[in-house]
C-alpha cells in the first residue's frame, strides 16, 4: 500500500508538471530540478527508432510470422550490414530460447500475437519503440559491457515500469529478447545487459574483432570501441598464433575479469541506464529550458529484475546488490545462483534428506563433465530422448570414458553396462533428479557439460587464452576434428549465430584438446594421453575438475574466482518468484533454486517475499521441445517452462501494481502431451495448469529451521 500511495503521490511529477515541491515529496529520492545526467560509465550512446511496421524492437520486423520461417538471405553474407546481424540476433536468440512449433504452444500459449492479458490475437507482434545501446566500461577500454534499453511506443510515463532481461547463457546482447517480449508488450522499457559475455571472438590468426554492433574491424582500427579483444600484448600474439595457429578467444571464458562476479553491478547499471534515456525521452524540460531533469525515478517507477538462466541468477544478484532501491521486485525463471561454500541448510524431497546440494555450478558441471557421457550408454535410458543415437554414433567414445573412468578409479564397475550404471547412480547421488535420467544422452551429444565447464573453468581462473587451461583451446574444425581456419561467412555472422560457448556447428568453433598425442584434435574424437584411447578426452575432464581442490595456481585462482561470486539469499524483502523445471539436468533444481529459497527464508525470516515455484515436467531447454525430428521425446515428455515464466512477471507486477498477494510455493503438476515421440498432440490447457494461489498440502513447498521441504 505504501508504494501505491506514494505513485498516486508523484502523478504529476511523472507527467512532468513539476513544481520543486512534488518533487522533492516523491520518496525523498529527486532533488529539486535534479537535471538527467548520464551516467559516468556508459560511453556513446546510439539510439534507433523502429516504426514497428518494416522493423521493430521485439521481431527485427519479422513478425510472429516471420520468426518461424528462413532467415531472410544476407545481401553480402561474408560482409553483413549491422542492420542484418542485429535481425539474425534477434531472430537466433528468440528461437534458441523458445519452442516455436504451434503444437508446442507457440501462437497460442506464448508468442509476439499473445498480448499482455494473454489473449491470443492476429497481430504478428511487431512493438515499434526506439531501441538505445552504448557500452559501459570502467575507465580502462577493456571492459565494453554492451548495455541496451528498448522503450516501446507504448511506454507511459503515467504509469512508468521497467524490466531487466540480461542474457541468458553466455549470449550476446540480444540473448534474452524472448524475457524482454513480456516487458515491450506491457508497455514497459526493457534494460539489457550482455554481462561481459557475447557471442563473436576475437579471431586470433587475423587479429580481427567485433564492435558493438557485430560487424567486424581489425583489432588496431577497433582500437577502444571493440567489443572484446583478448588481452595480449604483439609479442604475446605473435608467439600465441605461431605455437597455435588458426585459434579464437572468446569473451567469456578470456575476458580475464572473471565477469560472473558483476553480473548484479551490469544488471543494476542497465536499471540505470534505462532510467537515463527513459528522462532525456519522456522527462520534463529543466527550468532552464534545455536540459531533462529526472521525472521518472526508482520513486515512482515500477522496477521488475528478471531472465532466465545465468540472466536469472544475475537479476537475483543484482537483487541482492541493490543498496540504491532501485529493483522493486523479481521474477526469474532456472536461475545459476552460486551457494555459499556452508549455507547451513537442508534440503528434503519427500521423505528423503538430500546428501549433497547446493554446489556451484563449475561443480556440478565439472562433474556431469566426467560422467554424464558414460552414464548415457545405461540400458536404463532406453527410449529416452537421443539415446539410441547416441549410443550408435558415439557409444564408442562414450564406452572408452567408461573404460578411463575406471582406470581412474572413478568408477568399480567391470563392464561397460555396469560402469554406465554406476555412473548414472553417481549423477543421482551427486544432486541430479531422477527426473532428469531422461535428458542426459541428449545434452551428452550436444556437449553440453564440456561447453559450460570449460568457459566457467577459463573465466573463474582468470585465465589467458594462450594458457590454454587444461589444455583446451576453441577453433573451426575439419569433419575429421583437425583444426582449420573458419569460414569467412560464419566468423562474419558470429554475432548473431553464436551463443558464447563452444562447441556448436553452426558457426564452426570447437573444443580442440591440444594434448591429443597425435596433434591438436576437436575435443570429441580426440585421445586422452593417460588412456591411449580416444574417450572424449577424459585427462582434460579430470583436469577441469581438479581444479576445484588443487593448490596450483590455476586451481587457486579459480577457487578464488568462484568465491567472488558466491550468493548471500538477502533479497531485502522484494517480492519474488523462482520458477524453476524438476527435471533441469544443466542447473539441477537441488543446487540451485532449491537450497537458495532456503538460504533467502534463513537470511531474511519473516522480512522474506520469495516464492518458489517447481514446475513438474519441464526442463532446460524449451527449444529442444520444438525440435520433433531431431530430438523426438521431449514433446511428449516436457511442458514449456517459459509459460510459467509470464506467468511470475504478472503476479509480481500484479503484486506491485495492486497488493495481489504473490502465490504461496508449491509443486505445479503439469501434464505431458503424451502420443508418439516426435508427433505429440498439440498442447492444451490442461496441460499448464495455473500456479495456486494457495496450493494443497501434497503441492505446498514448506521451510522451517533452515529445512526446505519439496512434495515428491
Amino acid at each position: 500500500m505504501n508504494r501505491i500511495f506514494q505513485q498516486s503521490s508523484c502523478l504529476l511529477a511523472r507527467l512532468g508538471i513539476a513544481a520543486s515541491a512534488l518533487l522533492s515529496a516523491c520518496g525523498g529520492k529527486i532533488a529539486t530540478e535534479a537535471i538527467n545526467v548520464k551516467p559516468s560509465y556508459v560511453g556513446t550512446v546510439k539510439a534507433t527508432a523502429y516504426d514497428g511496421t518494416t522493423d521493430d524492437l521485439l521481431t527485427a520486423g519479422l513478425g510472429k510470422t516471420g520468426l518461424t520461417l528462413a532467415l531472410p538471405a544476407y545481401v553480402d553474407p561474408a560482409h553483413p550490414s549491422a542492420a542484418e546481424l542485429r535481425r539474425a540476433a534477434i531472430y537466433n536468440n528468440y528461437r534458441a530460447m523458445l519452442d516455436m512449433t504451434a503444437a508446442g504452444g507457440y501462437g497460442t500459449l506464448y508468442g509476439p500475437n499473445v498480448d499482455a492479458a494473454g489473449t491470443v490475437t492476429t497481430d504478428e507482434g511487431k512493438i515499434a519503440g526506439t531501441e538505445y545501446i552504448a557500452f559501459s566500461d570502467d575507465g580502462t577500454g577493456a571492459q565494453n559491457v554492451t548495455l541496451m534499453v528498448q522503450v516501446p511506443s507504448t511506454f507511459d510515463k503515467a504509469n512508468p515500469c521497467i524490466i531487466t532481461a540480461t542474457s541468458s547463457g553466455s549470449r550476446g546482447i540480444y540473448g534474452a529478447i524472448s524475457t524482454g517480449e513480456w516487458g515491450l508488450k506491457k508497455g514497459c522499457a526493457v534494460a539489457y545487459t550482455d554481462k561481459g559475455t557475447g557471442a563473436a571472438p576475437h579471431d586470433l590468426a587475423n587479429d580481427t574483432v567485433p564492435l558493438i554492433d557485430g560487424t567486424r574491424s581489425t583489432s588496431a582500427a577497433a582500437g577502444a570501441n571493440a567489443q572484446f579483444g583478448a588481452p595480449l600484448t604483439g609479442v604475446e600474439l605473435a608467439a600465441f598464433n605461431t605455437a597455435s595457429p588458426n585459434r579464437f578467444a572468446l569473451k567469456h571464458a578470456h575476458s580475464q575479469r572473471n565477469p560472473e562476479k558483476d553480473w548484479g553491478k551490469f544488471t543494476l547499471q542497465a536499471v540505470e541506464f534505462a532510467f537515463y534515456v527513459l528522462n532525456e525521452q519522456v522527462g520534463a524540460i529543466s527550468s532552464d529550458g534545455i536540459n531533462k531533469i529526472q521525472s521518472l525515478t526508482s520513486a515512482n517507477t515500477i522496477v521488475i529484475a528478471s531472465s532466465v538462466s545465468n540472466g536469472g541468477g544475475a537479476a537475483i544478484a543484482a537483487a541482492e546488490q541493490d543498496t540504491a532501491g532501485l529493483i522493486d521486485g523479481v521474477a526469474v525463471s532456472e536461475p545459476a545462483v552460486e551457494m555459499p561454500a556452508s549455507p547451513g541448510l537442508t534440503v528434503k524431497r519427500g521423505a528423503a534428506t538430500l546428501a549433497v546440494f547446493g554446489r556451484s555450478l563449475i561443480d556440478f558441471t565439472s562433474y556431469a563433465n566426467l560422467f554424464q557421457s558414460c552414464a548415457s550408454l545405461s540400458a536404463t535410458l532406453a527410449g529416452t530422448p537421443f539415446q539410441a543415437s547416441y549410443a550408435t554414433s558415439l557409444g564408442l567414445f562414450a564406452g572408452n570414458r567408461c573404460a578411463t573412468l575406471k582406470a581412474m578409479g572413478l568408477l568399480t564397475a567391470t563392464t561397460t553396462a555396469t560402469q554406465a550404471d554406476e555412473a548414472l547412480q553417481k549423477l543421482r547421488d551427486y544432486g541430479w533428479e531422477a527426473e532428469s535420467d531422461a535428458l542426459h544422452a541428449s545434452l551428452s551429444a550436444f556437449e553440453v557439460a564440456p561447453a559450460v565447464t570449460v568457459t566457467f573453468a577459463n573465466a573463474l581462473a582468470r585465465s589467458s587464452v594462450k594458457d590454454k587451461l587444461c589444455g583446451i583451446s576453441f577453433a573451426a574444425t575439419t569433419a575429421g576434428g583437425a583444426v582449420t581456419t573458419i569460414v569467412d561467412t560464419q566468423l562474419a555472422q558470429m554475432f548473431a549465430t553464436g551463443n558464447g560457448v563452444p562447441p556448436q556447428p553452426v558457426p564452426n568453433m570447437q573444443l580442440i584438446n591440444d594434448n591429443n598425442p597425435t596433434g591438436p584434435l576437436r575435443a570429441l574424437l580426440s585421445v586422452s594421453a593417460s588412456s591411449g584411447t580416444a574417450d572424449f578426452d577424459a585427462d582434460g575432464a579430470l583436469c577441469l575438475r581438479n581444479l576445484l581442490t588443487g593448490t596450483d595456481a590455476a586451481s587457486l585462482a579459480l577457487q578464488t574466482g568462484l568465491n567472488e561470486t558466491r550468493r548471500n539469499g538477502n533479497l531485502h524483502g522484494k517480492p519474488a518468484i523462482i520458477v524453476h523445471g524438476r527435471a533441469d539436468a544443466l542447473l539441477p533444481v537441488s543446487h540451485t533454486s532449491r537450497p537458495y529459497y532456503a538460504l533467502n527464508k534463513l537470511t531474511e525470516g519473516a522480512a522474506s517475499k520469495l516464492s518458489y515455484i517447481e514446475v513438474e515436467n519441464a526442463q532446460h531447454f524449451d527449444a529442444f521441445i520444438g525440435l520433433p525430428t531431431v530430438l523426438p521425446g521431449y514433446d511428449t515428455r516436457y511442458i514449456p517452462l517459459h509459460v510459467y515464466l509470464n506467468r511470475a512477471l504478472d503476479a509480481v507486477y500484479a503484486n506491485l501494481k495492486s497488493g495481489t498477494a504473490l502465490p504461496a510455493s508449491q509443486v505445479v503438476r503439469t501434464v505431458p502431451r503424451g502420443g508418439t515421440a516426435g508427433a505429440a498432440p498439440a498442447i492444451a490447457a490442461a496441460n499448464v495448469p495455473a500456479i495456486e494461489a494457495a496450493p494443497t498440502t501434497a503441492n505446498a513447498i514448506g521451510y522451517a529451521g533452515g529445512t526446505v521441504s519439496i512434495p515428491d
